[in-house]
């Protein structure tokens, strides 16, 4: 009978040995997530201002292929 109790507390063991990376790794996930966002909040407001900064040579290089034709 003692082998019976051995053997839960040998598993019981295991699963908490085991529950601590995934918790671990849980959390890395979760700051991992935040920054993925982080950072496409940045290339979204580089790409924003990059479109705005571009509109008018845009439409400088419409006026000179107008005036070579």
């Amino acid at each position: 009978m003692w082998w019976l109790f051995l053997c839960v507390g040998l598993s019981t063991a295991g699963l908490l040995v085991l529950a601590v990376p995934a918790v671990r790794v849980f959390l890395a996930v979760q700051d991992l997530a935040r920054e993925v966002a982080a950072g496409t909040e940045a290339l979204t407001r580089a790409s924003e201002r990059l479109r705005r900064a571009a509109e008018p040579v845009a439409g400088r290089a419409g006026d000179i292929s107008r005036h070579r034709a």
